[in-house]
């Protein structure tokens, strides 16, 4: 009730004055203000772009003719499952029972401090990803998380003094703000999006379901369990090194593009490593005028690449010849 719908969402069901008024209180701009003006033409083109592609099924999603989509449904499924597997539940859901079991007195207050640090953690959040980008604060998130559950699993099993208490606990709670405040994201068109993060959240959920289950069965003791206890750490804190590499290798920086820019650096840049200082050149304004001034074999639609490098063209066409160029030197000179 309070909030705003997306410009893009407005956009989808033609309420262009709604999607003008949403981006204006979005970026604190006037209605008429250049930047609004364009911002909203390019959203307009670029939708218009991707329902004349048509839309994405499953089955296209999931197949090699999807091109960098499947690329970014795999990033959004990897994401989800490092998620899960950093071990943030494993507090969330039997924190607990894991604080008293390491002989830690009030274990129940020492939970609710936890899920407070979480709360208030994914403030910082917010801002850090706008200022510093995705990619960065994924990278620290998961070093970060990965250096405190090694030093929680260490501490937890070599000491039993106050002393230990205390620093197992201050590196849990260190250890979700480093969650809280790192991963989160949202990398897919709006043709896909719908279809896109119900896989990702299909993916979060059961490896949730698989955490949850098996958890129990790793920590406690007694016949048919592994008895971890604060050795689970380990195993946490391994996957959160996996998960560093893991967005090193896969996750592209998109900071300060918007979600039409970001169809771009996917579709142009290979590797995600090289992603950080990549500038957009293709406005969907141009695409949507090459889409309809240039005929394609088979009625098929131009690629990103098809249509910067006609667009290329034709604005080098505009140019004066070559003749009439020496003409006007002259006349300057």
């Amino acid at each position: 009730m309070l909030l705003p719908e997306t410009p893009r969402f407005l956009i989808k069901r033609n309420r262009f004055d709604d999607a003008a008024k949403s981006l204006s209180t979005l970026r604190r701009l006037p209605l008429d203000h250049p930047e609004i003006i364009a911002e909203l033409n390019e959203i307009k083109a670029n939708h218009e772009y991707e329902m004349s592609i048509g839309q994405t099924s499953y089955k296209k999603l999931l197949s090699n003719q999807s091109g960098f989509l499947r690329k970014r449904l795999l990033t959004g499924v990897g994401i989800q499952v490092f998620q899960q597997l950093s071990g943030a539940n494993f507090i969330f859901y039997y924190g607990t029972t894991f604080f008293q079991s390491a002989g830690i007195k009030n274990s129940f207050v020492v939970s609710l401090i936890t899920n407070c640090v979480n709360v208030v953690s994914t403030l910082p959040g917010l801002w850090l990803v706008d200022n510093w980008g995705r990619r960065n604060l994924l990278l620290f998130g998961a070093a970060g998380m990965s250096i405190c559950q090694l030093i929680v699993a260490i501490v937890g099993t070599v000491s039993q003094s106050q002393a230990a208490h205390n620093t197992l606990v201050a590196f849990v709670c260190i250890y979700i703000f480093f969650f809280a405040s790192s991963w989160t994201g949202e990398i897919f068109p709006l043709k896909a999006r719908a279809k896109g993060l119900s896989i990702t959240t299909a993916a979060n959920w059961l490896l949730n379901w698989a955490i949850g289950y098996a958890t129990p069965y790793m920590v406690d003791s007694g016949p048919g369990n592994a008895n971890l206890g604060a050795k689970v750490f380990f195993v946490w804190g391994s996957f959160c090194a996996l998960s560093f590499a893991f967005v090193w290798a896969f996750i592209y920086e998109t900071k300060g593009f918007t979600l039409e820019q970001v169809d771009e650096i996917y579709a142009k840049v290979l590797h995600a490593w090289n992603s950080p200082g990549f500038e957009p050149t293709v406005k969907f304004i141009e695409v949507a005028e090459e889409v309809q001034q240039q005929p394609y074999e088979g009625g098929r639609r131009p690629t990103l690449s098809e249509i910067e490098a006609s667009a290329i063209r034709r604005k080098s066409s505009v140019r004066l010849p070559e003749k009439d160029e020496k003409i006007v030197e002259s006349e300057i000179q």
